[in-house]
């Protein structure tokens, strides 16, 4: 179990305990996710006793009926909840001088609360980067969860190429995107907001959906995910609507290839950046590198973002369970902008992806 290798690690590390404050850390520990909002939601590890879920008390009998098969305290509104935290620390260890905590996630002045409040401890340990190692490699009930999620998008996809129509904004083709998953398919959460670009707004790669009005011969971009099981998926498909000019099938060509020899590449024994370069190569040796301007992919996960980063630099070497997205792009200023992008696994042999949705360049009738 992961909580049985956070206590090993406190223990290896001669820590004396652990204060988890990020809400998606504490999911992935212990079955039980929910957004606190301003109130203090915390998990609450030691190397010597078992740890206990702290949450507000309008949580606790849903954090009870959850996964989580631990103890649960709670605190309301008006009482000071770094006192109690304090209090039931010192009750479950004798020592509590040497502290973990994320330092990614837990702000300044919620640290300064907890210093108060144990004034004899230390809380210096960074504890981020060993959940991060943690959750990079993958169980198989979590890869499981990923390719749910990523059969989503590729239901997503299907409806975003039946609703593309002439004088539709790319907002409303991103709002009935996401209302066509909750009818249909009940997902009801979006791992990020559905994007949606057309022209030359998709050589602005984080632009969301505008007011523009979808018009003929150009290319259009989608990229959208979804949660499942508090797994995410993320995926990205250019399409033409209308005839494409030859310079557009030609940027759309070289993504596509750089895309797919990637994919083909992956396996584990190499480096990130290694193979971020298979497919920087070929958009460089097509003349379009610098219009290449970001990393090749991204780790997922509970979230949509973490690690590993595939990019340029990155030594990391990739082994059987790390899965990250593999979405090379093209972006030319005022132009076009062309992203192909699939989640996947390293397996034993390669890379199995999440999406099965074609990658090549579909035309769809204007008319």
């Amino acid at each position: 179990m992961n909580l049985d290798k956070l206590q090993t690690y406190l223990q290896n590390n001669n820590l004396d305990a652990a204060y988890i404050s990020n809400p998606i850390t504490i999911a992935y520990f212990t079955g039980y996710e929910m957004e606190p909002h301003e109130r203090i939601f915390a998990l609450l590890a030691f190397k010597d006793a078992d740890p206990f879920v702290f949450a507000p008390a309008l949580n606790v009998e849903e954090a009870k009926a959850s996964d989580w098969s631990g103890d649960v305290f709670g605190y309301l509104d008006h009482e000071d909840p770094w006192a109690i935290i304090a209090d039931l620390a010192s009750q479950r260890s004798a020592e509590l001088n040497r502290w973990a905590i994320e330092k990614e996630h837990l702000s300044v002045s919620r640290l300064q609360a907890l210093q108060t409040a144990l004034p004899n401890a230390s809380f210096a340990h960074d504890l981020s980067p060993f959940i991060a190692d943690l959750r990079m490699i993958k169980t198989p009930a979590e890869i499981k969860h990923l390719q749910a999620a990523g059969a989503e998008c590729d239901f997503a996809f299907k409806v975003a190429f039946e609703t593309l129509k002439q004088g539709m904004t790319e907002r409303a083709i991103a709002s009935q995107i996401d209302y066509q998953l909750q009818v249909q398919h009940g997902t009801m959460q979006t791992s990020f907001e559905t994007i949606v670009q057309a022209g030359k707004n998709a050589a602005n790669p984080h632009l969301g959906p505008t007011m523009t009005q979808i018009k003929p011969n150009e290319l259009v971009l989608f990229d959208l995910g979804f949660m499942k099981e508090g797994y995410a998926s993320d995926s990205s498909r250019t399409v033409a609507f209308g005839q494409p000019s030859a310079k557009e099938r030609e940027i759309y060509e070289v993504n596509r290839e750089a895309q797919q020899a990637a994919v083909d590449a992956a396996k584990p024994g190499m480096t990130a950046s290694e193979l971020d370069a298979v497919a920087r190569d070929i958009i460089t040796k097509a003349g379009y590198g610098e219009y290449f301007i970001h990393r090749l992919g991204h780790g997922i996960g509970k979230v949509v973002h973490e690690a590993p980063a595939i990019m340029q630099g990155n030594d990391l070497v990739l082994q059987p369970g790390m899965c990250f997205s593999i979405e090379p792009g093209i972006y030319i200023p005022g132009v076009a902008g062309v992203r192909i992008e699939d989640c996947g696994v390293v397996t034993e042999n390669g890379f199995e992806v999440f999406t099965h949705t074609s990658k090549d360049l579909k035309i769809i009738p204007a008319d």
